[in-house]
């Protein structure tokens, strides 16, 4: 036996992982998500009228919302409808809930006319919550 004799380590190779490329991907997810977040909150561009508003009809903190541009395009939670389509929609939501919460938000360069045809809409599909929304003064 020889006694002077030491057990050689032997080196496994080490797993690594290159994180440049990680985080440059994360730096690039986060820079889309915050460039691309305004423009899904606001939906639609429109200037709102000022006025003294009372709290919103909502449900569960959510309600749909009937927009009127300042052309005159009627938009149904940012999706562009016809008047008549904005109505089957409306019964049909109302058919299923009638105390869905609907927000008419109406550009301020409009004429009366075409924000009245919508709530005239909304009056006819028997929706119980409706609120025009305007931009505290």
């Amino acid at each position: 036996m020889a006694l002077g004799r030491r057990r050689r380590r032997v080196e496994r190779p080490k797993a690594q992982i290159d994180m440049n490329s990680l985080i440059d991907l994360t730096f690039l997810l986060l820079v889309t998500f915050i460039v691309t977040l305004p423009a899904l909150e606001q939906g639609v561009s429109i200037l709102l009228p000022q006025a003294k508003t009372d709290e919103l009809p909502t449900k569960d903190g959510k309600a749909n919302t009937v927009t009127v541009d300042s052309v005159g395009r009627i938009f149904l939670n940012d999706k562009p409808l016809t008047s008549e389509e904005l109505e089957e929609k409306l019964k049909a939501m109302a058919e299923a809930d009638p105390d869905v919460p609907v927000l008419v938000r109406g550009d301020e360069r409009l004429n009366y006319g075409s924000v009245m045809n919508v709530v005239k809409i909304i009056y006819k599909c028997k929706i119980r919550k409706m609120s025009l929304v305007t931009v505290e003064k």
